[in-house]
């Protein structure tokens, strides 16, 4: 009898197990928090993920002689983002959870990899996920620390199991950390704030729970301003922007949300949010009516969620430079010495490797430091094939560099 056996996700048991065995993966382990179930499954649901229109995923299971879960994966492409890579056709595989093993890891990788290869595709990143960047991305490298919602968690191992299959790093995402609280802002960026804050023509304030339809409108103004000339970044829709608004308003926090205005027009915003693994660490992945409660006392109530997460900064090309960035920042060091006691720390995630000027950005400004390392790692199908870095994202307008998390 085989010692493992890879098996393919095709029922609802089948993928509650898929689910469920984290559970004995991280058995033991403080740090790890289990991301709501029904999270996970909007990915594979191709009533839910746009990405299915031209594009297909598939889970496998592997299971050990006593019928144990001791692997997971799934595979996906979509042909227009597959596309997008020039130097080769590039699928996905992510959701990945494994014992020490490289038998099952090679088990793993091996059917991911033969049937994307039947799909046409040329390459493989992982762990992705098949959706947007800014969750389930990336292999947890350095700093074990407790997961930001989104944001993968794993076994220091891991990193291993990928090189060793012969995955190799595409690019590195940092997470930035730091006290809610500090008075350690670079002297000059705060005069210069101090200085652009008493300008008249200049507005920076939180916004309030009744604006939150008109902040859906003002964020797509701006962002489609500052992203939309970037390589890759298509505009938001009026509908996206409202949605994502919508999405996010049962845990807004209206005072971590910072506007710039200039004569009344938005021109830059510092969007931050609690972040809800404080609640769901308790939920054991679920959210039936019972856990819904739950999640609502410890966000509510007992004010579980102690980190704030910084969404993403922005302002528009023509205002850059001249301030506008330290003086959001300096207003939302005003607005967190109002709520000191709701939130301990600040941490900034996602942030390449390849957009150094974000790096400095966050470094000098808010004066954050390197938390966590996740890594993205590809693999070339063609063994022959010389292997390339992620290359810098440039803007097409101006030839400046962006980070493109949220594309």
């Amino acid at each position: 009898m085989a010692k493992y056996i890879l098996s393919q996700v095709k029922s609802p048991s089948d993928s509650k197990l898929f689910l469920d065995m984290v559970d004995h993966i991280y058995a033991g382990c403080d740090n790890y928090i289990r991301p709501w179930d029904h999270d996970i499954e909007a990915v594979f649901d191709p009533a839910k993920n746009v990405l299915f229109d031209d594009g297909e995923a598939i889970r496998w299971l592997v299971g050990d002689q006593e019928g144990r879960i001791v692997g997971r994966i799934a595979a996906f492409y979509n042909r227009k983002e597959a596309a997008k890579t020039i130097e080769q056709p590039t699928g996905g595989c992510g959701f990945f959870e494994c014992i020490d093993s490289e038998e099952v890891a090679a088990m793993l990788f091996d059917a991911a990899r033969e049937w994307l290869a039947a799909k046409g595709i040329e390459a493989m990143d992982g762990p992705i996920n098949f959706g947007p960047r800014d969750t389930w991305w990336g292999v947890l490298y350095d700093g074990f620390y407790p997961p930001i919602y989104g944001m993968n968690y794993n076994h220091p191992y891991y990193a291993r199991l990928f090189e060793s299959y012969g995955f190799q790093n595409y690019f590195n995402q940092y997470s930035f950390r730091r006290d809610l609280i500090g008075d350690d802002m670079n002297d000059a960026l705060f005069a210069k704030a101090e200085r652009i804050a008493k300008n008249p023509e200049y507005l920076f304030r939180s916004v309030r729970k009744n604006e939150l339809d008109r902040v859906a409108e003002d964020f797509r103004t701006i962002y489609n301003k500052a992203w939309a000339g970037f390589n890759g970044v298509s505009p938001l829709t009026r509908e996206q922007a409202q949605k994502l608004m919508d999405t996010l308003r049962p845990i807004v926090d209206p005072k971590l949300i910072i506007f710039a205005f200039h004569n009344n027009e938005p021109i830059g915003f510092f969007i931050n949010l609690p972040d809800i693994n404080g609640a769901i660490r308790h939920l054991h992945g679920k959210f039936n009516l019972w856990a819904k409660l739950k999640f609502l006392y410890h966000l509510k109530i007992k004010k579980s969620c102690r980190t704030v997460m910084s969404m993403i900064f922005g302002v528009l090309p023509e205002y850059q430079g001249k301030g506008i960035e330290s003086a959001m920042i300096n207003k939302f060091k005003e607005v967190a010495a109002q709520i000191r006691g709701n939130y301990d720390a600040l941490e900034l995630v996602w942030v390449g490797d390849f957009n150094p000027l974000m790096i400095r950005m966050i470094e000098t400004y808010v004066m954050a430091k390197k938390y966590k390392t996740h890594v993205t790692y590809r693999y070339l199908f063609d063994r022959t094939k010389p292997f390339t870095r992620c290359p810098r994202v440039s803007k097409s307008r101006k030839g400046s560099e962006a980070d493109p998390k949220n594309s």
